[in-house]
């Protein structure tokens, strides 16, 4: 069975006869878990190993593991800062901030590979302008040069560890006031000043082989009136053929007010996919997720699928527990900690 187009999630720590008839649907391909899937490191490995035995190719397993603010596991794994802290290392220190966004990106995937996820919806490639509610510590900084440097050493810790990168949110959030889980944002600078400043670093990463994007649901007024997530424009004659990448597209979550537009959830679905989305996520939804597997009927896209493939976590990972006493864990976990404890202290070796 190939991967389907939807990513969708779970309400527990174990998987429901609802939800396992869901993840069986060929239009679905993918899980992303949330704190509430977690209550334990047993309990999280089990539930993994439950989704990997259902499908073959295996479904994506994914999660939101930032640090700071946006960290779904925490018990168990290492409390990671927000990656803006690495940003104020950089302005003092640029080699050190380096080499710990190597380090940061190494420990956040290595440990989410050891209990089996595939990847983390991470970086953040957004900058920092200093007026989103949402975005805020979460980006790196506020100068697209920065960002990238930052952004390309954090990515390859992660595929040092066997993850790929999932850059976010494209074309940009960082500019916009409004939070588009709640509302809608607008972004009413034109597309010279958004390509000058937002597209840089997704245009270095995408240079350097990024895997996956995720789209934003914010409308640039002056050059699609449509969301980007929704926008043909954005996706396709951007992004595809300007940008020239060649990674999976992820919408963010279609359950979003940002999203909503007044449609149904099929709709918001074939609007993601039309404009060139390759997955489309339905969170704390099940409801609406269901009937979205069951509407989209035998939609099927070979080019996407061959994508998503890609996804998948490198094979043999270390186990949790072999992990945890290895050396190279240990170090990483106290360089961590010594820039979040002091940002400008001296880089502990």
């Amino acid at each position: 069975m190939s991967l389907g187009p939807l990513m969708v999630d779970l309400a527990t720590d174990c998987i429901s006869e609802q939800e396992m008839k869901l993840l069986q649907s060929p239009q679905v391909g993918g899980v992303i878990l949330f704190s509430r899937n977690f209550t334990s490191v047993e309990r999280l490995i089990a539930l993994i190993d439950d989704i990997h035995e259902l499908r073959h190719p295996r479904l994506l397993i994914a999660i939101d593991q930032e640090g700071g603010r946006v960290q779904r596991l925490r018990e168990g794994f290492t409390q990671l800062p927000a990656i803006n802290l690495l940003g104020k290392v950089y302005d003092v220190d640029p080699k050190r901030a380096s080499e710990l966004a190597t380090v940061s990106g190494w420990l956040m995937a290595s440990e989410l590979r050891s209990v089996g996820i595939d990847f983390s919806f991470a970086p953040i490639l957004d900058l920092n302008f200093g007026v989103s509610q949402v975005i805020g510590d979460r980006a790196f900084h506020k100068d697209p040069e920065i960002v990238a440097t930052l952004a390309g050493r954090y990515i390859q810790g992660m595929r040092n560890a066997g993850m790929q990168a999932v850059g976010k949110h494209f074309p940009g959030h960082g500019a916009v006031t409004a939070d588009s889980h709640i509302e809608l944002p607008t972004d009413k600078r034109a597309f010279q000043d958004i390509a000058m400043q937002d597209l840089v670093p997704f245009k270095r990463m995408i240079d350097q082989g990024l895997a996956g994007l995720m789209s934003a649901h914010v409308i640039y007024e002056k050059v699609d009136p449509i969301i980007a997530t929704f926008s043909k424009l954005w996706l396709q004659d951007v992004l595809r053929k300007q940008l020239e990448f060649e990674g999976v597209i992820f919408s963010d979550d279609l359950s979003m007010k940002a999203a909503d537009c007044n449609d149904e959830y099929l709709l918001r679905t074939q609007k993601a996919l039309d404009a060139g989305c390759d997955m489309a996520l339905i969170c704390n939804s099940s409801e609406n997720a269901c009937l979205v597997a069951e509407q989209l009927g035998d939609y099927n896209n070979p080019a996407s699928q061959i994508r998503l493939t890609r996804m998948h976590g490198g094979k043999n990972p270390q186990a949790y527990e072999e992990l945890r006493n290895s050396s190279e864990w240990k170090q990483a976990v106290a360089q961590v900690e010594s820039y979040q404890d002091s940002p400008y202290g001296e880089l502990t070796l």
